[in-house]
């Protein structure tokens, strides 16, 4: 027996429910379905934020909001100048979700719990009468002259309109293959590294705003820099993990990282500064007196890799401990071996090629009526919202295009 939609959509997370939504809210005569190959829908969702939903950024104008893809940038323009931030807190506001917005500019709920978009999403498909169908794996599609069909483990589905919202599954890449879209080949983005270093090494939790390249490299990014029991992370890190996704892949994840703990500041401004203050603090001690706006410990961690002992006074730093230090401070140089994913909020860096997608419906170049939003586009920010507003901007798009059925 099969079931006949209008419109189906694979994929029962962000992307599949915010498109199923806005098509249903636009025109309640279209019967959607969602199938969702797991038990349970939205689960990328309940994650996400350290379970707090980051839903998007207080960043508000496209051409700015783009810079954050490192894959996508060009693409995104248009489609953010359709719905950007601004209209997806306006969305979720008329939806009973009020965001928030915190210092960096991440965006959550103010219940501060990512079940508070779940609840919004499964509450408005109900209202809605969307059918949403678990533990439906996908095993085939084929297209026929004026509709898809999709057969799953449990039944088969026939449609007008079908599409794809199934972020990084290799499994729906490879039958988007057999359609002939060409599948940027997958890597990882969003990760953190692998150092083992004396100087970090008893610093786990210290964290410090610093500038960050990729040694012989033109990757490089800065922000806060959070020190761990495996090596680096924190937004800095994040942001140069996600740059170079393709080049640290190819390097596979062995590197040496440059390290300035004082973001920009360069070696002859830091050596004049410390020259300075060797002389007006001549009698304190070097462990006492940290002149830089950034942890002790560090500091100290510091001293040590520069040969200066901690009780030693100002006025008794050679000319050698003081360039090395001044060395340590702008340009620490830390050895990667690996990588390690970044929480549960793992992002891939790949996906269906944006070339053969129409940016203005998100529908496909190469086969009429099949559509895609969110992460299975070879699209991918850095963290803080970024990559949930491809997917709620990209379901927007297809749900002013379907409507119209």
């Amino acid at each position: 027996m099969i079931s006949n939609y209008d419109v189906l959509i694979i994929g029962g997370g962000a992307a599949g429910f915010f498109t199923a939504i806005n098509i249903a809210e636009k025109n309640p005569k279209i019967k959607i379905a969602i199938l969702e190959r797991g038990k349970e829908v939205l689960s990328k969702v309940r994650v996400s934020g350290g379970g707090r939903c980051n839903v998007t950024h207080a960043c508000f104008i496209p051409n700015d909001l783009v810079k954050f893809y490192p894959r996508g940038e060009k693409e995104l323009r248009g489609p953010f100048h359709q719905f950007c931030s601004g209209d997806t807190i306006e969305w979720f506001e008329k939806h009973g979700v009020e965001l928030k917005i915190e210092d960096d500019g991440r965006m959550f709920p103010v219940t501060d719990s990512s079940q508070t978009i779940i609840d919004c999403f499964l509450n408005t498909t109900k209202k809605l009468k969307i059918d949403v169908l678990t533990g439906q794996s996908v095993q085939e599609i084929f297209q026929g002259e004026n509709y898809w069909k999709v057969e799953t483990n449990q039944q088969s589905f026939k449609c007008q309109k079908l599409v794809m919202t199934t972020g990084s599954n290799p499994k729906m890449w490879d039958m988007m293959q057999k359609l002939g879209h060409n599948i940027v080949s997958p890597v990882p983005s969003l990760f953190t590294f692998n150092i083992k270093d004396n100087r970090i090494k008893d610093l786990m939790g210290v964290s410090a705003f610093a500038s960050v390249k990729v040694k012989d490299s033109k990757l490089k990014a800065s922000g806060p820099l959070l020190i761990t029991h495996w090596g680096m992370s924190g937004p800095g890190i994040l942001r140069l993990s996600a740059w170079g996704a393709r080049e640290l892949f190819e390097k596979n994840y062995q590197f040496t990282l440059q390290v300035n703990w004082l973001n920009d500041l360069d070696f002859d401004i830091v050596l004049e500064d410390l020259k300075e203050i060797k002389e007006e603090n001549s009698k304190k001690s070097v462990s006492k007196f940290c002149p830089f706006d950034f942890p002790k410990r560090l500091w100290e961690s510091l001293l040590k890799a520069s040969g200066i002992s901690l009780d030693t006074k100002w006025a008794d730093i050679s000319k050698k401990q003081m360039t090395d230090l001044v060395n340590q401070l702008t340009n620490g140089q830390f050895q990667v071996n690996g990588k390690s994913t970044f929480k549960e909020e793992f992002v891939t860096a790949g996906g269906v090629d944006l070339k053969e997608i129409n940016f203005k419906t998100m529908e496909s170049k190469l086969h009429k009526n099949l559509y895609f939003a969110g992460e299975i586009l070879n699209i991918d920010a850095i963290t803080g919202g970024f990559n949930f507003q491809n997917a709620w901007t990209s379901g927007f798009i297809i749900s002013n295009n379907l409507s119209l059925l």
